[in-house]
């Protein structure tokens, strides 16, 4: 199978949110068919919902050579064994990884849509995705990745210093 780009979010609010990161980072190098091109500095970001932490946020470009369905797979067996429970909706997490881009795929089944369809209103996905892939065109509104981060607000969004 030829390989192809895909950008995913990482991101963390419980335990050593950093830490885990880092290390997800890692594990998803040494998977088999997965390789980390390039990832963004660490965004310290206000939470979406309930009352939590702060996250601490990432985008990561990769070169897989899996299917949408299989790298979605293979996520989420990461993401458990960064022990990542799925109690509600926008609670805190150790570990979340979300497939955002996969090269110009536009997929809608029953378990995955890519395009991610929240991605182009969320800061803490733009912002560390515009600064690794700004020219990445994204398939359904058919504007660059830089020009997304225009439309959305961005504070609450903080490059830490690591």
């Amino acid at each position: 199978m030829k390989s192809t780009k895909c950008a995913i979010a990482l991101g963390s609010n419980l335990g050593d949110s950093l830490a885990t990161l880092k290390s997800a980072i890692a594990t998803l190098n040494n998977t088999p068919e997965i390789t980390v091109n390039s990832y963004s500095s660490w965004y310290q970001t206000a939470p979406v919902g309930p009352p939590q932490p702060d996250y601490i946020n990432a985008c990561a470009i990769l070169e897989v050579a899996l299917e949408p369905e299989q790298l979605l797979a293979t996520l989420l067996e990461i993401e458990i064994k960064f022990n990542r429970i799925r109690r509600e909706k926008w609670g805190p997490r150790t570990l979340d990884l979300d497939l955002l881009l996969y090269d110009d795929l536009i997929l809608d089944t029953p378990t995955l849509t890519l395009p991610h369809p929240r991605m182009t209103e969320r800061a803490f996905v733009l912002v560390p995705l515009a600064e690794i892939a700004p020219d990445w065109v994204h398939p359904v509104t058919k504007s660059a990745i830089a020009q997304l981060l225009e439309t959305v607000n961005c504070s609450g969004v903080e490059k830490m210093k690591v």
